[in-house]
């Protein structure tokens, strides 16, 4: 399973805020801190704040911030809204289901216990967990990380 790039945005977008409680943040300033083109987080953050995780402030000195406290916002819950198909194999979509397999297989089931136990696990999770309420902090300085095959290196905001 991967989660899609919305989600990605989506959980980077909600920890910044949770990071900066005491003020506004901004599509700009988000765009560049990630390095993420701002139409991308322009739909991503009005996802959000039609969900009730952002607030959005119109005008001059306006920007974002979180609508509820960082604890009471779980990772699981966020990813059900942002991705749209949890579907890992054919079988799990009766609608479309062809596989001949279907009626004596037990991989669905493992399939599915597998989803629960990690829909279960991000359950637990909280944004405060991720982020300076749980001990974490995003901050703008980077280190490098080795890609895994070992040669090349990237950065990545330092946690």
């Amino acid at each position: 399973m991967r989660l899609t790039q919305f989600s990605d945005y989506a959980l980077r977008v909600l920890m910044y805020a949770a990071e900066h409680p005491e003020r506004l943040v901004t599509i700009t300033e988000l765009a560049d801190f990630h390095r993420i083109s701002r139409s991308h987080l322009t739909k991503v953050v009005v996802h959000l704040a039609g969900s009730g995780y952002l607030q959005s402030v119109r005008g001059r000195g306006g920007g974002l911030r979180l609508a509820r406290e960082a604890a009471s916002i779980r990772i699981g819950e966020v990813l059900r809204g942002t991705e749209e198909d949890f579907r890992l194999v054919e079988c799990f979509d009766r609608r479309t289901d062809a596989c001949v397999l279907t009626p004596h297989c037990r991989l669905a089931c493992g399939l599915h216990a597998a989803l629960d136990a990690f829909f279960q696990s991000l359950d637990g999770l909280t944004l405060a967990d991720l982020t300076a309420g749980g001990g974490a902090r995003i901050d703008t300085q980077t280190v490098a990380l080795p890609t895994p095959t070992g040669r090349a290196r990237r950065t990545v905001p330092a946690a």
